[in-house]
């Protein structure tokens, strides 16, 4: 699904919303929800699951076009645990 089937399935959901005011609340909810695994590392919507920060640590890999050996970076990732109800659905 991209965004714009997105806006397109919330706004047929939402009465008396425009495409517009459709896009912006959806935008918002993505940006609040990104702030709020930023800050506390973790986001929890019940019935659907919780994302999480997940910490990669540094390790060894291969240039695939040389074979030379480089150090990959630590990174951050999140990590998505779908809750119960949402597993059933699939």
């Amino acid at each position: 699904m991209t965004k714009a089937e997105l806006i397109e399935r919330i706004q047929g959901a939402a009465e008396g919303l425009n495409k517009k005011q459709t896009g912006d609340i959806v935008a918002a909810v993505f940006e609040t929800v990104g702030a709020a695994i930023k800050e506390d590392g973790r986001f929890a919507y019940p019935g659907f699951g919780t994302f999480t920060v997940k910490t990669r640590q540094a390790r060894k890999g291969r240039n695939p076009r040389t074979g030379q050996e480089i150090t990959i970076n630590a990174s951050k990732g999140v990590g998505f645990k779908p809750a119960p109800s949402l597993k059933e659905k699939l």
